[in-house]
Parts: structure tokens; sequence; C-alpha cells
């Protein structure tokens, strides 16, 4: 097994290629209205219809409090500001199209989105090794990352031809990978695999998406501070025009991860109150260990000064945020509709954790799916691109005996096994 040391993280050596990602094209702008920013998504796609009371209320503002947060984000390069703009018309874009659609075709709505699994946890808690497991079985819809970027298709792709959303994602994600050519080793992004249905929400503008791009205390505020169930609803229709779109007709149920959903327990029993709710849970030290190494190492994409320390403390403090959410909504599942994954447990038995996220959610596994599955742990060993060897008390200067005082609560409420 290779060991990957990242030993340039507060003074990252730039290539020609990051010291062009960082200004940005010359030709774009750094800095766009609310309206400008719809503007461009209606002449992108040629509609003129964004219906703003579909989803939460307050599509609108909080699309201004999005891009007010962005610009106050001093750390942002140019280059980083026009990825986020850019992100923006696509999620407005992508908001037009679903609409466009079901306005055409109001049957989409009559689909039923039944007894959905839903996999919720910590970033780099098992979450996404656990989807793109289980999504080996094809009695199950997943999503893709491709049609997580955009759920509906500009253009009808003729039978036997590449989609061209594919076509984008994909090469979108393969110069992103050159720039940073050891996030293989933390998280793979292939525009194939199976993705979070956070971006689904997206459109709605309350997808914690952002979050990784950028520093946004602002919006954090914002979204804490309202009312999530109307996003979960939009979900549910995005997950409707998927399901037409691939004639699927509702027959499948979905198979559905992000670690947001940690903070959402309550809107999403609301929504889908015959899901199931799979829980990882993995200690919180060790999954800051994890991330804000993935995160300083991306943000010489797009951050001057990188900041890892400033980057560590904005994450403690998003975290404990979710998982104070998470403890205080958790009873809001029943035991027979929910299962709590321990990191440790999982790792420990992978096997015997399946059966016991089948059983919970009332799904036969068939020897030919339980093959299929030891198919996928044979094919994808953990650690297949390397290991990063992190550094939390160094590299981001945090003292991790306080660390884990602060997170007493959570260790309280769940007995995850604190690594070392």
């Amino acid at each position: 097994m290779t060991d990957i040391v990242i030993s340039d993280m507060a003074d990252p050596v730039l290539t020609p290629g990051l010291i062009a990602a960082r200004e940005g094209p010359a030709d774009a702008d750094d800095h766009l209205t609310a309206q400008a920013v719809i503007d461009r998504a209606m002449a992108e796609t040629g509609l003129h219809h964004i219906a703003e009371d579909d989803g939460a209320p307050g599509l609108f503002e909080r699309l201004r409090v999005t891009l007010q947060s962005l610009y106050e984000d001093a750390g942002l390069t140019r280059g980083g500001r026009i990825t986020i703009i850019g992100n923006a018309v696509r999620a407005m874009a992508n908001r037009l199209r679903v609409d466009d659609l079901v306005r055409r075709h109001p049957e989409i709505r009559d689909i039923p989105i039944e007894r959905p699994i839903f996999i919720a946890g910590l970033p780099r808690s098992g979450t996404t090794h656990l989807v793109n497991w289980l999504a080996r079985d094809d009695r199950l819809n997943a999503l893709t990352l491709w049609e997580s970027e955009e759920p509906v298709p500009a253009v009808a792709v003729p039978p036997g031809e590449v989609d061209p959303r594919l076509e984008r994602s994909a090469q979108v994600w393969a110069a992103f990978g050159a720039l940073l050519p050891h996030m293989a080793a933390m998280h793979e992004m292939a525009a194939t695999g199976i993705h979070e249905d956070n971006e689904l929400m997206f459109p709605d503008l309350n997808c914690y998406s952002w979050e990784f791009q950028a520093r946004l205390p602002r919006w954090i505020d914002h979204y804490f501070a309202h009312d999530r169930t109307g996003s979960y609803a939009y979900e549910k229709k995005v997950l409707q025009v998927l399901a037409w779109t691939r004639g699927d007709g509702g027959r499948r149920r979905w198979l559905l991860k992000s670690p947001q959903h940690m903070e959402n327990l309550a809107a999403i029993r609301t929504v889908f109150p015959d899901a199931t709710m799979v829980i990882t849970h993995r200690d919180p030290v060790d999954v800051l260990r994890s991330l804000t190494t993935m995160l300083g190492y991306s943000d010489r994409i797009r951050r001057q000064p990188t900041d890892p320390q400033g980057l560590a403390r904005h994450w403690i403090d998003r975290i404990e945020r979710l998982l104070r959410a998470c403890v205080a909504e958790r009873d809001q599942w029943p035991a027979d509709r929910s299962i709590d994954v321990l990191f440790h447990d999982y790792m420990a038995d992978q096997p015997g954790m399946a059966r016991a996220i089948y059983a919970r959610a009332g799904l036969a596994l068939t020897p030919d799916v339980d093959a299929r599955l030891m198919g996928y742990l044979a094919e994808n060993p953990r650690h297949g691109h390397g290991r990063v060897i992190y550094d939390l008390e160094r590299t981001f200067g945090v003292d991790l005996a306080e660390l884990r005082r602060r997170f007493a609560f959570y260790y309280d409420r769940f007995p995850v096994a604190q690594e070392a």
C-alpha cells in the first residue's frame, strides 16, 4: 500500500494548471447579481418561468444570500468565485428545465416514490462506500454523478448515443482529477459513479454542496434559521422526474445518500414517511482529520491563502451543528424503520452490516444480490488508490483532547469507537 503525505497544505506547490484555475477564464464574470444569474439561466435554456413557491419558501432570497456569502469570502480566488457563480447558473437552469418538463407532463407528479432507503452520516464516515456498494443491487434506483448535475436532458438523446450530460461531467471531473491527483485516494469523482442526492436540492438552493467550495457563514446561518422540509419535497419532485426520464415509472425503490440528511431527519420523515433511514456514525475527530485534509488539499485550486487552520475552525463548528441537529432529531425515526451503523462495526463485518440493513428495509438479500455485493468488495478494496496520512494536530492546529470534549454530547448518544 502506498502512503500519501501532503506536505504543502499551507503553501501549496502551484502547477501551471492550478495557477490558471485560480485566475479563471479571462472573459468570465466573477460577480453577478441574483437577477443576472437568473437571466443567464433563462438565456441558456430558452425558458422563462421559475416557480419560486414549488419548494421551500424564499428561493430568490436564498439565491441573494448565497451570492452575498460568496462575495464575503475574502479568501476565494477569482477562479473560485467564477466556478461557484457557474454552479448557481446551473442550479437555476436545472430548475427551469424541471419545472418546464413537469408543466408539459403533469403525470410525472403521479409517479410513486415508495419506501426509499436513505443513507445519512458524517462526511468521511463510509456513506460513499456504502451507497456504491448497495447500488450493485439492480432492484434499487441509485443516482449517478452526471444525472445529479443535470437531471433533465437539454436535448433528446438518440438511442445508442452517449448522453452529452455524461460527456460534460466526465470532462469536468477528468480535468479536476488532473489538477488534484491525490483526490482519488480520498474521494474519487467519476461521472458514472453513484452520487449524493443532496444535489437534487441544488435548484432549491438548500444544498450544502455550496459549503464544500467556499466558507459561507451567512449562508449556513440562513440555512439553519429556516425549515428545509419544502426542499425535500422539491427533491421528491426531481426523483419523479428522474423516474419518468428513465422510464422506470416508480417501480424500483430509490437508494439515496448524503451527509446533509443527518441534520434533516425530521424533514425527511415528513416528506418520505415510508422510508428506511440508515445512519452511519464515526468518531467526529477522525471525520475532521480526513475532511480537513481533503478540503485543504482541494483549496489550492480556489483559495489564496489556503489557511488550513481557518478551514479546521470553520468545519469543527459546522460538524458540531450537524451533529447537534442529528441528536435532537434522531428519535423522529422508529426503531423498525431506521438503523445506526457504527463505523468500527461496519469495517469489521461489512457482510453482516448489509444483512442488517436489508432486514431493516424489508428487502430480501437473495443469493444473486449477495454475490454482487461481495464482488464489489473484492473489486474495491479500502485504500485502493493509496492511503493518505492525516495530521490534524500540526497541519491544522487542532487540540484533539479539547475537540473530544467538545463532541462529548455525541459520544454520549452514539458509542462510536474513538480511533487512534
